[in-house]
């Protein structure tokens, strides 16, 4: 479980998480959405330990993220996150960028980094890229790659941070399968997105961000049904 409770985080004197009170269970999907600046990002960065808070708590299975004692790297190991860039190295084949922390994080041997690397490639539909370099395909392939870099280090938790909005739009549905099928497989999700009807079919929840706080949080058929609040209401009427 994760568990966020009175988070606040500022840069400077721009208060962007503004008392954030949120708990994700074990094999739920929570979609976080709302406008730039809202502090859906920054939330996610917190989680992972990227990111320092103010104050507040955040815990993984009862491990407090922003504690001294905490070691981060263990505890990311967990968490997986993917971010709106792919960040491969060029230099390296599909294989070798997903092999290459399982091997160094992990400390296991090649052998075990190949197969799970092939794995989890297999698993989002590049069997047949493993040699081929990044560069050499598309930003919906490179997202995937990105994906099943973080899945190679089977974590039990992922983290989504707007990862079509880098996308060209014929390339945002086979990333958005990926995450869909994740969501089948009882992953447990937190995904920040643009894409409602994302939101609305695979969420278990729905939680609208305004200005750093989080405004509304409900099933989608009630977020998007039926919004309670009226900048949530404002916001989906602007996006629909």
């Amino acid at each position: 479980m994760i568990e966020i409770e009175n988070v606040r985080k500022s840069f400077g004197q721009l208060e962007v998480l503004k008392g954030i009170n949120l708990t994700v269970n074990k094999g739920e999907v929570v979609t976080i959405i709302g406008g730039s600046g809202s502090g859906k990002s920054t939330l996610l960065t917190c989680i992972n330990g990227l990111e320092p808070i103010d104050s507040g708590r955040i815990r993984i299975d009862g491990t407090e993220v922003h504690a001294k004692s905490t070691d981060l790297n263990k505890l990311r190991r967990k968490v997986g996150i993917v971010f709106q860039q792919w960040n491969a190295f060029p230099h390296l084949t599909v294989l070798e960028n997903v092999m290459l922390a399982p091997r160094k994080v992990l400390g296991i041997s090649r052998q075990q980094a190949e197969e799970m690397a092939v794995k989890q490639l297999t698993h989002v539909g590049l069997a047949e890229k493993l040699s081929v370099y990044p560069t050499r395909m598309s930003g919906g392939q490179q997202q995937r790659m990105a994906i099943a870099r973080a899945l190679a280090m089977s974590p039990e938790y992922m983290l989504f941070d707007e990862v079509t909005s880098a996308l060209d739009p014929m390339l945002v549905g086979e990333v958005l399968d990926t995450l869909k099928m994740l969501a089948e497989e009882g992953m447990t999700m937190i995904c920040v997105t643009h894409e409602m009807a994302f939101a609305r079919d695979v969420s278990d929840r729905v939680a609208y961000f305004h200005q750093g706080v989080m405004a509304e949080i409900g099933k989608p058929e009630q977020i998007f049904g039926a919004p309670q609040h009226p900048e949530t209401q404002k916001f989906l009427a602007s996006v629909r």
